[in-house]
């Protein structure tokens, strides 16, 4: 699959040119505590990550991108379940300037179709750093329901939070 594309956005099959953008914005502090980074990374570190870590058979990722093509971000379903019918989604749009503009709720809703209907699984899950309010809510709106917290089970920049388990079923996806 090397491209799906949306009303806004287009999802397309990885490159290894994609790792400048990733570089810079994995080492932002904000996006770093946001999605769990514990090391900050390099261009090279994002091919390999790219190339190898988001090539295996149990995982599926796509670069977000707008209609122009510049890139917005990355999404993937990871550990992949065929046989329990579950995968885990994340998702990343990191610059500020490219959030709160329907980005990252078309890219959802395309992967959870992907999810839902191409690879029939059931259950979607997705974990969320407590302290992250914004993400929280947004994941409620899409449909995710909370199911378990992890107390405390994260740890950033001398603090800790919690770290908030959430799922969608394929009963529930619209």
């Amino acid at each position: 699959m090397q491209e799906i594309r949306g009303e806004k956005i287009i999802l397309r099959k990885q490159k290894t040119e994609d790792a400048a953008f990733f570089a810079r914005w994995f080492n932002d502090p904000m996006i770093m505590f946001q999605c769990g980074f514990t090391e900050a990374t390099d261009e090279e570190k994002e091919i390999k990550q790219i190339s190898i870590a988001h090539a295996r058979e149990d995982s599926l990722w796509f670069t977000i991108t707008d209609l122009e093509g510049r890139i917005l971000g990355e999404t993937g379903l990871l550990r992949m379940f065929p046989s329990w019918r579950c995968t885990d989604l994340s998702i990343i749009i990191p610059d500020p300037e490219a959030q709160g503009k329907g980005f990252g709720t078309e890219a959802i809703r395309l992967m959870l179709d992907l999810a839902f209907h191409k690879y029939d699984m059931n259950r979607v899950s997705i974990g969320v750093v407590g302290l992250n309010e914004r993400a929280l809510r947004f994941y409620e709106r899409i449909g995710f329901k909370k199911e378990g917290i992890q107390e405390q089970g994260y740890y950033y920049d001398g603090k800790f939070s919690d770290f908030v388990m959430m799922r969608i079923l394929r009963c529930e996806w619209k």
